[in-house]
């Protein structure tokens, strides 16, 4: 896999792909989180640095219909333009002859942002015409966008095929790949993984891959309820997976052959139903009462898990440890992120795992205290879980 920093720009019209399926206000439309565009730039700077141009193509949410303005990426045109020197041209189509003109007119240190490549349902059916369209917007290809990497759809993989000695990937790209290596091939000991989420099934195999490199792991959010019932521990209204117990029971066994330490929540913070303004106390792990369901650690939990994460060298965090997005179950996911960048001051390396876990830091105001946030959820699960990512074979 050939770097974007080895690449003659000189002159040359740059196609990347990047991830800017950020979230919009549902009001104004306008960008309320940015970070993938920030985490972007280093890469198209770097190409307008060196005499290139610079066509962006991203998608944005989930279009079923073809073409629907809250899902236009020009309403993240102006958040790009914040970060770049220049004006940011936009294409009002990623396909078709005036987009193409667009981006055969430009000069170096120009960018044209294309519009949303999901309009297309080509896209995400890996269509290879729509890709060979796509590519003629560019002299050569870079990927940019770890968080599709996962995906082998035309714009993150397919149109690659047609730049067979022009296809490169980006510093974000390369960055995510060697965190991510950080914590499965070169991580300094003892090392914890602290898994949570609502489902034990969205986690099986990165937390069977994680037992081979692991000393530790913490587990909470709702797939915590099906490893308490695998312990034969009653958990009442929880959410249970029952065709997971088995799975649960066998991880833990599997641990326990490893020498691995698993840690599992002995109190939550329950309630009488799933809602914000919902009854709710403590209950020990071994107390749930039979009309209530847990959304939350508890103190004594936290504590637990506080001295494991305080001692560690390395720490993988993936998903939260209960519905954070209600204010009454926030309190252990923001604890967690607390200890989390505790231990990073005290000189440990933690990898922040995307999706949940990534809102959860960002709502927390603590990104840049900890080691690195990853900008792809599933993309980087299927990575540690061993997976071949298609966005990045395609690059090889």
């Amino acid at each position: 896999m050939k770097h974007i920093n080895t690449a003659n720009l000189q002159g040359k019209r740059a196609l990347v792909r990047v991830d800017f399926n950020v979230p919009l206000d549902k009001a104004t439309l306008t960008v309320t989180d940015d970070k993938r565009i920030r985490e972007a730039v280093p890469t198209i700077q770097y190409i307008l640095d060196n005499g290139g141009s610079v066509i962006l193509m991203s998608h944005l949410g989930r279009p079923k219909t073809g073409p629907e303005d809250k899902y236009s990426l020009r309403h993240a045109l102006s958040a790009v333009q914040k970060y770049l020197k220049g004006e940011v041209l936009f294409g009002g189509d990623c396909i078709g002859e005036e987009a193409y003109k667009m981006s055969a007119a430009l000069q170096p240190g120009q960018v044209l942002l294309l519009e949303n490549v999901r309009f297309y349902p080509e896209e995400e059916k890996g269509n290879r015409e729509f890709a060979e369209k796509l590519a003629k917007h560019g002299d050569l290809y870079v990927n940019d966008a770890f968080g599709t990497a996962h995906r082998a759809h035309a714009s993150t993989t397919i149109v690659a095929e047609f730049f067979p000695k022009a296809k490169y990937a980006g510093f974000l790209l390369y960055k995510e790949i060697e965190m991510a290596e950080k914590v499965m091939s070169n991580s300094e000991k003892p090392v914890t993984a602290i898994m949570g989420g609502a489902k034990v099934s969205d986690k099986i195999l990165i937390m069977d891959k994680l037992l081979d490199k692991i000393d530790y792991l913490l587990i909470g959010g709702g797939m915590a309820y099906t490893f308490l019932r695998a312990r034969g521990l009653k958990v009442g209204t929880s959410l249970v997976e029952a065709d997971k117990i088995g799975v649960a029971a066998q991880i833990l066994k599997d641990a326990r052959a490893k020498n691995v330490t698993v840690l599992i929540p002995v109190d939550s913070v329950v309630a009488d139903k799933f809602a914000a303004d919902a009854n709710t106390r403590i209950a020990r792990s071994n107390e749930m009462p039979e009309d209530m369901m847990g959304l939350d650690i508890g103190p004594a939990t936290f504590e637990l898990f506080y001295d494991t994460i305080l001692a560690s060298k390395t720490i993988l965090w993936n998903g939260p440890m209960g519905v954070f997005e209600m204010e009454k179950f926030s309190a252990g996911t923001n604890a967690i992120a607390q200890a989390v960048v505790k231990a990073t001051e005290n000189g440990a390396f933690s990898l922040i795992g995307g999706g949940d876990s990534a809102a959860a830091i960002a709502k927390a105001n603590l990104e840049d205290k900890v080691s690195y946030v990853s900008t792809g959820g599933g993309a980087l699960l299927e990575y540690l879980e061993g997976k071949v990512l298609p966005g990045i074979a395609a690059l090889e």
